[in-house]
């Protein structure tokens, strides 16, 4: 079984806690692509824990999880990270953590030029986490990136490739922007300082996933952020710099020949949106602090409050057909028990016409929200186990928004410990 579990929307919509739930079926966990400008927040019977690069599945025994060649690695953010789950009692060792050699390092300079190009930006930027994704993204496409294999390199040709590159970027952090120059002794000693003790991870995990699959080792794909911040079908340019859609899982995972059995995509009950861009259905004032209070909708990765709005129609419809979604969970649907009606965001006016369809483009940032609202059951229902235990305004509301975007909903979360959901029959 080859499953992807990816986003419907604009990312945050509970991935990590759909990875961590049903990794026990699962033999394998890969995460296929970015970096750690988002996190996974998942709470089980250990704590809380927030995931940027790790996969999901490394909370749960028994599982081997991997890092594709389709991400961009911050190795010293990995270092700590690795680090802080060590002290919470998870066991990480080469054994059930494998690294792709063909994996993208994120250097410093990275993060330097994304910080830099965003203050230059002003009151036009684009909302980075500035953790340097956009910049290490474009390098590797420039051909001039550092990959995990490296770290295996004579010293001396290392040392030779970071004298190269240094003197390339530094056209760009001294000259273009004004910056002191980066330092290719310093970049090297970086590299050996958080790379060294990462070595004995990294190996060549396209023949590893190759043998598991051919094996039948049951492998779950975990993607970050959601098809909204799709690099070409999300609401560019305020994307992320990476394919998130379910159909890049396997060459992100270094298995490119292999086909998915299974398309989970995740949605909440509700919409939110880190980052700049347009969010037609975005609510404001009271009534949004209302929602983001009640959700806790602030960024695991950035502590950015996240802007909040009602349930998406046309984004969801549209999230789901990109990402090909099978089945669907719908998370965080307890949040919504603050309300006695519940805003859903059911069309767009765009130029003076209403449209059920997902725009792009400059007719993105002109729509409007069309709201209507449905009755809400203003109690408690974090204790249900069963769609029959829901108040009944709770079971049309599942009922109308898996009617709305056109595909089942399977898993319903009515709370973030990893018993609080149930399975639709």
């Amino acid at each position: 079984m080859l499953t992807a579990i990816t986003g419907i929307n604009w990312g945050d919509e509970g991935k990590g806690r759909m990875v961590d739930l049903l990794s026990r079926e699962y033999d394998i966990i890969v995460r296929y692509q970015g970096g750690n400008n988002a996190g996974h927040t998942v709470v089980n019977e250990r704590g809380k824990f927030i995931l940027n690069l790790l996969p999901s599945g490394i909370l749960r025994d028994g599982t081997v999880n991997v890092m594709g060649n389709g991400m961009v690695i911050d190795i010293e953010h990995l270092i700590g990270e690795m680090g802080r789950l060590t002290e919470k009692g998870i066991t990480i060792t080469p054994e059930n953590l494998k690294i792709s050699d063909r994996a993208t390092i994120c250097m410093p300079y990275n993060k330097l030029l994304d910080i830099l190009e965003e203050e230059r930006l002003a009151d036009k930027k684009f909302g980075s986490t500035r953790r340097g994704i956009a910049p290490v993204y474009s390098d590797k496409y420039m051909k001039k990136s550092f990959r995990m294999s490296d770290l295996f390199e004579d010293e001396d040709v290392l040392r030779e490739k970071m004298h190269d590159i240094v003197e390339w970027k530094n056209l760009l952090v001294e000259k273009g922007y004004g910056h002191e120059p980066v330092s290719a002794d310093e970049m090297l000693s970086w590299l050996h300082t958080y790379g060294d003790p990462l070595k004995k991870f990294v190996c060549d995990t396209t023949e590893y996933l190759t043998e598991a699959h051919e094996n039948g080792k049951k492998i779950l794909f975990e993607a970050q952020l959601g098809a909204l911040r799709d690099i070409d079908f999300g609401i560019y340019p305020y994307t992320s710099s990476s394919s998130n859609i379910a159909g890049f899982a396997p060459v992100g995972a270094g298995v490119p020949g292999i086909k998915l059995d299974n398309v989970i995509g995740i949605m909440k009950a509700y919409s939110s949106c880190v980052g700049e861009g347009p969010f037609t259905c975005e609510l404001f004032g009271e009534e949004g602090d209302k929602l983001r209070e009640a959700g806790g909708e602030y960024g695991a990765a950035t502590g950015r409050p996240r802007r909040v709005g009602g349930f998406d129609v046309p984004a969801s419809r549209y999230g789901v057909r990109i990402q090909g979604a099978d089945t669907l969970a719908l998370t965080k649907l307890d949040v919504l028990s603050v309300y006695e009606q519940i805003p859903v965001c059911v069309k767009y006016l765009v130029n003076g016409q209403e449209t059920e369809s997902f725009p792009s483009g400059e007719k993105l940032k002109r729509a409007q929200p069309v709201y209507t609202y449905v009755p809400g059951w203003h109690t408690d229902i974090s204790g249900c186990r069963s769609f029959e235990e829901l108040p009944k305004e709770a079971q049309d509301y599942i009922l109308y928004i898996e009617k709305a975007v056109g595909c089942k909903i399977q898993y319903v979360s009515v709370g973030p410990e990893r018993d609080q959901y149930f399975e639709m029959k």
